[in-house]
């Protein structure tokens, strides 16, 4: 399932959120392929998506949740990279 936290995160004039995959990066791949998120957004387990998309993404399946749930379904998943391997 594709997941989606709040846009809370400012930078570049805008708050982002996330979305994630609780299965594979591939479907997280194809969904962000689907609905114009650019491969440039990705960064190693999510893809940062600017506010003014939140609702289409959300209209095309990805399911809303808190920022704590998001990590959380990651981190089960087996797909979280942590910070500290970021480097």
């Amino acid at each position: 399932m594709i997941l989606i936290d709040q846009p809370i995160w400012p930078a570049h004039d805008t708050v982002w959120a996330h979305i994630v995959s609780d299965e594979s990066l591939d479907e997280l791949h194809a969904f962000a392929s689907a609905n114009g998120v650019p491969r440039a957004a990705f960064d190693l387990d999510h893809y940062d998506v600017p506010e003014r998309l939140y609702d289409a993404l959300v209209a095309a399946g990805a399911e809303p949740v808190r920022e704590t749930e998001l990590i959380r379904r990651l981190i089960a998943s087996g797909l979280r990279v942590r910070a500290v391997d970021r480097r």
